[in-house]
């Protein structure tokens, strides 16, 4: 899954993609470098971010949207879009504008017309533990077992989104990395991918150039994470994690095509 932050203010690339022109061209070369499925961002989730106008993320995420859709690279109208929000209006615009599932943070906690939205329009649904927000979020890390309150909290998701409607092939977990974690948890989750499987669903993984990284190598500046992502993925999908959300494409297909073949007994290019 590549990331496509449609924002002014994400961690490591806010600004670099927040124009229809710019953020296309990103997506094209994401897509023709092998991702698999484009993550598109018009809310910043970052430590500290502040929440933006309803209408302000509708005109960020969907534009973009339509002209991927509308592009002349074949690769890149028929990419799955997925569509990283935590708002029912924003997911139901991007669907309709042509994107393909939803990735909400809040594990469809923060809309109570989230997990109704995402049963009518029976797409797939990423639903990812936090605690709080992005902006207190990192003052709630206090855990007996983090892996444990995680899977807790993630089962109840699973139950509330089944009760909605959602069918359960269409539900997809994420232990969120980074959210509401100390660098400590965030290694330990990686540790313990094969607890998050237990429950029975496709677990997606995004640890790419996240702080505790940077903690690991002594590394401020995020785009210069690449190989302490790599390990990242590499430890997740031996894990038996089903998708890594990644920025460095090009880098990262490679890293998880060789871990594919190591761990999950997998050589296709597909």
């Amino acid at each position: 899954m590549g990331v496509l932050n449609v924002t002014p203010d994400s961690f490591s690339d806010g600004g670099q993609f927040d124009t229809v022109e710019s953020a296309v061209a990103q997506a094209r070369a994401m897509a023709t470098s092998g991702a698999d499925i484009l993550d598109i961002g018009g809310q910043s989730t970052r430590p500290q971010a502040e929440d933006v106008s309803l209408e302000e993320e509708l005109r960020r995420v969907v534009p973009v949207v339509q002209a991927i859709r509308s592009d002349a690279t074949a690769t890149l109208r028929q990419i799955p879009i997925s569509v990283d929000t935590t708002r029912a209006a924003v997911a139901i615009a991007a669907i309709a504008a042509g994107a393909n599932l939803v990735n909400d943070i809040s594990g469809a906690t923060y809309d109570p017309d989230m997990l109704s939205a995402v049963a009518e329009l029976k797409v797939p649904i990423v639903l990812m533990h936090i605690r709080g927000t992005p902006k207190t979020m990192q003052q709630l890390t206090d855990y007996a077992d983090v892996v444990r309150a995680i899977n807790t909290f993630l089962a109840a998701r699973v139950e509330a989104a089944i009760a909605a409607g959602i069918d359960r092939h269409n539900i997809i977990l994420d232990p969120g990395i980074g959210f509401a974690k100390t660098y400590a948890q965030n290694l330990e989750i990686l540790r313990r991918v094969p607890e998050l499987k237990a429950l029975g669903y496709p677990v997606l993984v995004g640890a790419s150039r996240k702080r505790f990284i940077g903690h690991i190598l002594n590394q401020p500046d995020p785009q210069q994470r690449v190989w302490g992502t790599a390990a990242a993925c590499c430890a997740a999908i031996a894990g038996g994690a089903d998708i890594v959300r990644v920025h460095d494409v090009p880098a990262m297909r490679d890293v998880c095509r060789v871990a594919d073949a190591i761990w999950r007994h997998n050589t296709s290019n597909g």
